[in-house]
Order: C-alpha cells, then sequence, then structure tokens
C-alpha cells in the first residue's frame, strides 16, 4: 500500500517469550533474589508470553498496511511468525526481520544480557537500517482501526499523544509511595521524572498514554552522540533500577522544547485494560471499546494474569477487531 507521507515509516516491537526455559534461566541465572521475587522487575509476569506478539503484527498488517518494514527485537528468540502470516495475510510484502540485542549492543557486549525494557529502548535508534521515522511498540500494544501515517506524523514531525504532568506533583508522589516488597517502587511516572530532570525540565513531563510511538532515529543519535554516559547509564542495567529513565519521554521533551515534536490530547485515542480485576470487568472493557469510536490503540497489560474466560473474552474480541477470526 502507497505510504501518504512521502517518507519510508517502519515499525519496532520489543518481544520476550519468557516462557521459554533457556531464557528463563538465563534471567534467574543473572537476577538478584529480590529481583526475581518483585514482579515489577524479574518475576514471571513481565516476561510472560501467550502469543501476543501475533496480534501485535497482525495489527500492524492490517491497519498500517503501508509500513516499509516491521523490525522484531529479540534475545536469541524467534517468534516463528511466518505460518501466522501466511494464514491470515498472504498477500502482505510488509517485510519482516529479526534483530537480536547483540545488534542493538554491538560494542557494548559486555553489558549483556539484559532483561530491562528501559535499557533496550534506549539503544533502539542503533537498529540497521532502521528507517528515520518509525514508530515503536510493545508486543502487547495494538492498533484496533485503521490508520494512516498522519496519525503519528504531521509535517514529518513526530505526534505525541500525552496529557501534561506537573513535575513537582510527580516529586511529591515519589517521597510518599509506599514500599512494595520492602522497596519503594519504582513506577511509570518515576522514568518520566528522570527522563525530564535529565534535560533540567522543571514544570511539566508529558504523560503518554498506551500508544505506538512515533519517533524519529536523527534526535537520538544526536543526543545521545553529545551525550554518551547518559545514553550508556541507562542502557547498561540489566533489570530496571529507580534511576533509569523512559527514552520515549526523554525524546519528546527534547523535541518538544526545540518546537520538533506535536503534543496532542490522548483522551479517546487509546484503550487500555488491566486483568486483575472484579467480576465482570474485562466484559465491560470490551464493551466499552466497541464504543469507543475515535479509538485506534490499544493495550491488554499482562493478560496473562487474567482468569481462563477473561483471556478467551479478550482474544475473541482481538481477533473479531483484526479480522482473523478462526
Amino acid at each position: 500500500m502507497k505510504n501518504s507521507s512521502g517518507f519510508p515509516i517502519d515499525a519496532v516491537i520489543t518481544w520476550v517469550d519468557g516462557n521459554d526455559p533457556a531464557h528463563k534461566a538465563k534471567r534467574v541465572r543473572y537476577a538478584r533474589p529480590e529481583q526475581l521475587s518483585n514482579e515489577d522487575i524479574g518475576g514471571d509476569t513481565r516476561y510472560a508470553n501467550i502469543g501476543e506478539i501475533n496480534y501485535c503484527v497482525a495489527s500492524l498488517l492490517r491497519f498500517a498496511p503501508w509500513l516499509r518494514k516491521i523490525f522484531i527485537v529479540t534475545d536469541g528468540q524467534d517468534p516463528a511468525l511466518g505460518p501466522f502470516i501466511g494464514r491470515y495475510f498472504p498477500e502482505s510484502r510488509t517485510e519482516i526481520e529479526i534483530i537480536d540485542h547483540k545488534v542493538l549492543y554491538s560494542g557494548y557486549e559486555n553489558f549483556l544480557p539484559v532483561f530491562n525494557s528501559l535499557s533496550i529502548e534506549t539503544v533502539l535508534w542503533r537498529i540497521p537500517e532502521l528507517s528515520e521515522h518509525f514508530i515503536y511498540l510493545n508486543d502487547d500494544f495494538l492498533l484496533v482501526a485503521p490508520t494512516a501515517p498522519e496519525d503519528f506524523f504531521e509535517n514529518g514531525k513526530p505526534i505525541c499523544y500525552a496529557s501534561y504532568f506537573s513535575v513537582g506533583f510527580a516529586r511529591f508522589l515519589r517521597t510518599v509511595k509506599p514500599r512494595r516488597h520492602g522497596q519503594i517502587r519504582f513506577g511509570f511516572k518515576d522514568s518520566l521524572l528522570n527522563a525530564a530532570e535529565i534535560l533540567g525540565i522543571k514544570d511539566r513531563l508529558l504523560l503518554f498514554g498506551h500508544a505506538g510511538f512515533g519517533l524519529r532515529r536523527s534526535p537520538f543519535r544526536k543526543f545521545y552522540e553529545t551525550h554518551p554516559g547518559i545514553m550508556e547509564k541507562n542502557m547498561q542495567p540489566r533489570f530496571r533500577e529507580p534511576f533509569q529513565y523512559n527514552p520515549q519521554e526523554l525524546f519528546y521533551l527534547l523535541e518538544s522544547t526545540e518546537g520538533e515534536c506535536i503534543v496532542k490530547p490522548r483522551e479517546g485515542r487509546d484503550i487500555y485494560v488491566k486483568p486483575r480485576k472484579g467480576y465482570r470487568y474485562m466484559a465491560r472493557k470490551l464493551r466499552s471499546f466497541d464504543r469507543a469510536g475515535n479509538a485506534v490503540f490499544c493495550c491488554f497489560n499482562s493478560l496473562e494474569d487474567a482468569s481462563e474466560e477473561d483471556i478467551r473474552l479478550a482474544v475473541n474480541w482481538i481477533r473479531k477487531r483484526l479480522g482473523i477470526e478462526a
């Protein structure tokens, strides 16, 4: 399908199969006991896999057929998507390439292995032959409606779907946060705040939602070539550390201060589900999704923790939305 933007756009997906015994053994070998017992850092839930990568890729092929290429970043693994794509998207011409962590960490092999999304996201821009404009997704993100390049880039500038959040209030929340597993929990807003503090931004954060991120490669390269220590410190931790920053937040804050990023309201654009909820939560959530007329992005977080019935409801809804019903 012709790309209306006039420039090539790729997609990058980070993926891990935490059910792989070899990967789990490697994670156990490198983790400290308190990291393994913390589901937010090194526990099984963070790495569990129930086939989300199939639906993530299917959503791109269905609703973003204008993409030039899809890169899947892995740690010595292969999602073996060939039969799935051959069955449901036999006419697709979008190339899919597996990129190993060794490629991203070329010259920094002593940091490997890494099991930390913040570390890996820091060096996605190092993918060989990655286009200047690209979209980044976790494997539990989906597109749920047709998209155009203009949903991610406007006149070549990345679009950030976000609301503004006070830096001062984020700092306050960090000071009063209760301990979990004997530690102060390092959360999403903390990683955003760390990015703002690196750039010396004192007023507000960009609190983005669960969407595909439109990004550009050259600002990452330029910033990290000028500040290699900031890149190296963030790409090094094998497991999540409280000093780390969110690379997408760093990018959007940096670009917005230079007028190279367009911030748009996120309300109504993304839909999100946390399955560890009460009675009929999933059924109610899916009905609300169907009523969300402007929603383009969707995230099913930790779906493997849901009940078997809720997983069935979610998977059936996803397959119907993507037009890949059995």
